[in-house]
């Protein structure tokens, strides 16, 4: 009777001088049979015997991280670049729960996550043993499924399942617990697993409805103000394509979520930029006065609405999604479309080619005239970094626009929150999709470098540049070690105003610039110091004339890792922003001391159409 290890080696029971088949070698085989090439973790004694399976394999490489967070958020990243799902691998106890904002941080995105926990033993859950945890109960409200093993020849159809899950239908984040006991290297099983996954109560819908596909096409055609708003769902779909070919039929402007930049090229002369809390003044515009809302992979989340009362008032919306639960959650679809976006996207565009109605192409064009004309209004500044003044002060958009330009716009680009991902989002141009890596859901601070690390492990020849703040960098900074220990050369550039910059912005706004607990009061730490005895290179920028140089300097060094640290001008707010609360999308802050409500009256704005 024989068993197979993970390496593909046949041994049988009484060979078991030549080396045992451990049971824990179970999961081992069933993460290569899925593709696995990363495991993201740190050890424990509730997963040694795991541990020590990995030291024994080479199919999987394992990277120790230097914080469980860490291992979440690098496992993430690498997901979100390459479209397969990231494993992390921790221990019981503080290990699982560490793990917890990493999970949270990939449900609120809806990116596929395997996170495998250690258990206690099964005799001992519910004593309160040592370092044990409800990893499963903590865990219910942030994934999309979890799994205990209680029976060690589960592993293989459980890893499976949990692939099955993580990927299909809405991506989402899966639990495995594995009790210490369950991976007793003693013991030994036969490794076996269906051959295909079937789940009765689970049953992603992939195809959307004829009828409602025809009721669409029939709405869009009809339309003079059209606007197409695709969110995140599109990459995860691998739907861009389709996204594309749909406009060149359509001709109508297109607005990205901050989770769906890239899915439309940047450059693309329909492209308004991002919509939403800081969105452009165009894309708000145009959502507000627009005559038919085609969203595509996007969920009206509180950042894009403002007040879902006043959303588009004139508006018929069509909501494509592929997850049931988010069509009319918050604004109401008037045309329903459940199904695969990529799927979707297909039969809408196929049923537009047949059909017989004749899109108005002079009013489209009057249309796509007045968002230009939006645009030449209260455009985004593109070119500030051409501009020459006395000022040695940097902008943080300058920065953001001099490493666009240090890139070529081919860059990974990976973010913390606040600010600066904000900044990145409105002036760095993403023409290609998953190149923007960012905690959009959960607003993870800590989630940058990390996450750098799993993108430049899934793509070693590519350049890849963490933007961060002073505060975000804080949070993982200790994952420079690994990046030592690997290898991983990404470029960090730290937009530093010595404050939590958003949290002071609001605090400028709302209250009264009361900076209360946003300010670190000269207890900053020496980045490039800090940096250099990690053993990579720090360098700092504190005048506009240093910037280029500096930025070219750190992107010549193509094998190492470069913090450039930059201080920027402390006082920058980021604009537009929305005002709240009761604000409708045109109810725009476009500079500190101007409102777009208070420059056009709702019927002026109406007019302008």
């Amino acid at each position: 009777f024989f068993f197979q290890a993970v390496d593909g080696i046949r041994y049988s029971v009484a060979s078991r001088g030549l080396g045992d088949v451990y049971k824990r070698q179970l999961l081992l085989r069933a993460l290569k049979e899925e593709g696995v090439k990363f495991i993201f973790g740190y050890p424990g004694g509730a997963a040694l015997h795991i541990y020590d399976s990995i030291f024994k394999q080479k199919a999987c490489d394992h990277i120790l991280v230097r914080h469980e967070q860490g291992a979440t958020h690098a496992a993430d990243g690498y997901s979100r670049a390459t479209g397969k799902p990231g494993v992390a691998l921790v221990t019981s106890g503080p290990g699982a729960t560490n793990a917890i904002t990493g999970l949270a941080t990939a449900y609120m995105d809806s990116i596929p996550l395997i996170v495998i926990s250690g258990q206690v033993q099964s005799h001992l859950i519910g004593t309160d043993s040592f370092q044990e945890t409800d990893m499963i109960g903590i865990s219910r409200p942030i994934v999309k499924h979890s799994f205990i093993v209680q029976d060690t020849q589960d592993i293989p159809r459980i890893i499976q399942e949990a692939f099955h899950i993580a990927t299909t239908g809405r991506p989402g984040p899966v639990v495995i617990d594995i009790p210490k006991d369950k991976t007793d290297p003693t013991k030994l099983y036969e490794y076996k697993k269906p051959k295909e996954v079937s789940l009765r109560s689970y049953q992603p819908r992939v195809l959307p409805h004829p009828g409602q596909i025809k009721k669409a096409c029939k709405n869009i055609l009809s339309a003079e103000r059209p606007v197409i708003y695709a969110g995140g769902g599109v990459i995860l779909g691998n739907a861009h394509k389709e996204l594309i070919a749909l406009n060149k039929l359509l001709k109508a402007p297109v607005t990205n979520t901050l989770m769906g930049l890239g899915v439309y090229p940047a450059k693309d002369k329909y492209f308004m930029g991002m919509l939403g809390m800081h969105g452009t003044y165009q894309a708000n515009m145009a959502m507000h006065n627009a005559d038919v809302i085609i969203a595509v992979g996007a969920r009206f989340d509180d950042r894009i609405t403002n007040t879902p009362s006043l959303f588009a008032p004139n508006a018929r919306i069509v909501h494509i999604d592929v997850d049931p639960a988010s069509i009319s959650k918050i604004i109401n679809a008037d045309i329903p479309i459940v199904g695969q976006v990529k799927d979707s996207l297909s039969a809408l565009i196929k049923e537009i080619k047949r059909s017989k109605i004749k899109i108005d192409t002079d009013a489209l064009e009057s249309w796509n005239q007045q968002v230009a004309k939006w645009r030449e209004m209260h455009g985004l500044d593109h070119d500030l970094y051409l501009k020459k003044n006395k000022s040695q002060m940097i902008l943080p958009q300058v920065v953001v626009q001099e490493l666009y330009h240090a890139t070529n716009g081919n860059a990974w680009v990976t973010s913390d929150v606040g600010q600066h991902q904000m900044f990145v989002a409105q002036y760095y141009h993403f023409n290609k999709p998953r190149r923007w890596v960012n905690s959009g859901g959960l607003g993870t601070m800590g989630f940058g470098l990390p996450a750098a690390m799993g993108v430049k492990l899934a793509f070693p020849k590519d350049e890849v540049v963490c933007v961060t703040g002073e505060g975000s960098i804080q949070m993982c900074i200790q994952e420079l070690s690994t990046c030592l220990q690997y290898n991983l050369p990404i470029k960090i550039i730290n937009i530093n105003n010595e404050a939590l910059g958003m949290v002071r912005q609001w605090q400028d706004m709302n209250y009264g610039g009361r900076h209360s607990a946003s300010t670190y009061s000269d207890s900053l730490p020496d980045f490039v110091k800090l940096t250099q005895s990690y053993g990579h290179i720090g360098l700092k920028v504190t005048k506009k004339s240093q910037l280029k140089k500096t930025l070219e300097k750190a992107f010549a060094m193509k094998d190492r890792l470069v913090f450039v640290d930059v201080y920027v001008d402390p006082n920058e707010h980021v604009y537009p922003m929305l005002v709240a609360p009761n604000g409708s999308m045109k109810d725009m802050w476009i500079s500190k001391n101007t409102k777009a409500c208070l420059l056009y009256t709702s019927d002026a704005a109406d007019d302008l159409l």
